[in-house]
């Protein structure tokens, strides 16, 4: 039976259009669905756009166009970055499509009868957040992510009776079989859990929503909560019905389920959302991999501040593996990280041009010179020490280290056996030898590089394959 695998980005509201943020999430989640299908996963990859949202309608207002005209827009921007950015994205899923319609209500109707209620109430409501604070979460009644005032929301609605699943979920997160990367976060959701779960709403009034979103089964007056709907297309973008290939084959029968996130939703992921698979009688995720976020020269990324990136313009300027490099490698994984053109430039310069690009012409124009031919690559060569381990681990950066450490080792090698003055002492077989044994290490790089930079990865395999080197144009141009 083959390995299989999903991956998953969050879905991103549509209100505004995609910066260097979710290019960030979309390239790490990329990189990850690249690596399994590398180590032999059949990996189902979905990303797509969140568009029943109460924001949505505001902007669209504000915009004096339709929600429709403005999901329509802005969604086909963020499926715009799937090609500049390389990703390899298996399906694209709109939330107001036809299919997620369907199946979210059949999500909604899968669930248990005792866990949705109805009940009336009053709350404090983030509309940036999509979500109800506490007195408790919010004492100024003000967001604590936003900084804006909370609405007083009072109307009745349907509830999801998450206090049912307060032990479940502690042990599922607890013995492991669900895992949040890193520990911090997993903390996180420990000690929120511990603290004790409460009921939370999972529908609108159709009125309050801008009679936008998906009516809740048998009942018109309601549509069904963005987040609830949102995260209930992992499974509808693999069709939510018995007997459905797509679901069989990665959710039900698929032991390797990993969402990629950011560290503001890691609640909805890691708590909402086990808790409503299990009253669906559906299996729980495998990871919830969350992310930091991304700032602009120390900033907050803010269109008030006029400090949006976008990441179409940057591959533009640059290339996509560059940005996919500084993404993955000049970022951590978890923490937040800065985004700036100067940092940019440093970092392209240090391990791009000077480092891996400068290693891989050198090695051409010796390979060139001494008419040398490569043994036939047949066989994948073994990553090097710590990259697997990394890439358990969602350490993308660190997994990406290894490789220029083979690359910087080898560069230091070149100084040592000086290879010219081995070609113009007629010492043919020193200077094949060590020919061979730096083909071996860039044919090692190419081939492990290749969930990260694929087009480099591409381009190394090429270069140093079966035929006689030649040398070619620099992979990476110096900036200046």
């Amino acid at each position: 039976m083959s390995k299989t695998a999903f991956v998953s980005t969050s879905i991103p509201y549509v209100n505004a259009r995609p910066h260097i943020g979710f290019a960030f999430e979309i390239v790490q989640a990329d990189t990850i669905a690249r690596y399994l299908r590398l180590t032999g996963h059949d990996t189902f990859f979905i990303t797509g756009t969140d568009e029943n949202s109460l924001k949505n309608v505001r902007a669209a207002r504000d915009e004096g166009i339709t929600t429709r005209e403005l999901c329509d827009r802005n969604s086909t921007a963020f499926q715009g970055l799937l090609g500049p950015l390389n990703i390899s994205a298996s399906d694209f899923i709109r939330t107001s499509s036809d299919v997620h319609v369907r199946g979210a209500q059949a999500l909604w109707s899968r669930c248990r009868p005792e866990d949705i209620y109805r009940k009336h109430y009053t709350g404090l409501y983030c509309v940036g957040c999509e979500d109800f604070y506490t007195e408790k979460e919010a004492p100024n009644r003000i967001c604590p992510s936003h900084g804006a005032a909370l609405e007083i929301v009072e109307e009745e609605n349907y509830f999801f009776r998450l206090s049912a699943y307060q032990d479940r979920l502690l042990e599922l997160i607890e013995s492991g079989r669900l895992r949040v990367v890193p520990v911090s976060r997993q903390n996180e959701m420990l000690a929120f859990i511990r603290g004790g779960l409460q009921d939370f709403s999972i529908s609108r009034s159709r009125e309050r929503a801008g009679d936008w979103g998906i009516h809740v089964p048998g009942d018109g007056s309601q549509v069904i909560y963005v987040w609830y709907d949102a995260l209930a297309n992992y499974v509808t973008s693999l069709d939510l019905r018995d007997g459905s290939e797509r679901l069989n084959k990665y959710w039900l029968n698929c032991t390797r389920k990993i969402h990629v996130i950011g560290k503001d939703i890691n609640r909805f992921h890691s708590i909402y959302w086990p808790a409503i698979l299990l009253s669906a009688g559906l299996p729980t995720p495998e990871t919830v991999f969350v992310h930091g976020f991304i700032t602009i020269n120390g900033q907050k990324i803010s269109k008030s501040l006029g400090n949006v990136i976008d990441p179409l313009v940057q591959v533009e300027r640059f290339g996509v593996d560059p940005v996919r490099y500084y993404l993955l490698r000049a970022i951590s994984p978890f923490e937040d990280g800065d985004f700036s053109e100067e940092r940019f430039r440093d970092v392209y310069n240090a391990d791009l041009a000077n480092n891996l690009g400068n290693l891989a012409r050198r090695i051409e124009t010796i390979g060139e010179k001494a008419h040398y031919a490569p043994p036939v690559w047949t066989t994948v060569l073994d990553a090097p020490e710590g990259y697997h381990a990394a890439m358990a681990e969602y350490r993308l950066n660190d997994a990406l280290a290894t490789l220029w450490d083979i690359a910087t080792e080898l560069n230091g090698r070149i100084e040592v056996a000086k290879p010219w003055e081995l070609q113009k002492a007629g010492k043919d077989a020193a200077l094949r030898e060590f020919l061979d044994l730096a083909v071996s290490d860039l044919r090692c790089i190419a081939h492990w590089l290749s969930p990260f930079l694929p087009d480099t990865g591409d381009t190394l395999k090429e270069a140093f394959g079966n035929k006689e080197l030649r040398r070619g144009d620099p992979l990476f141009p110096r900036l200046t």
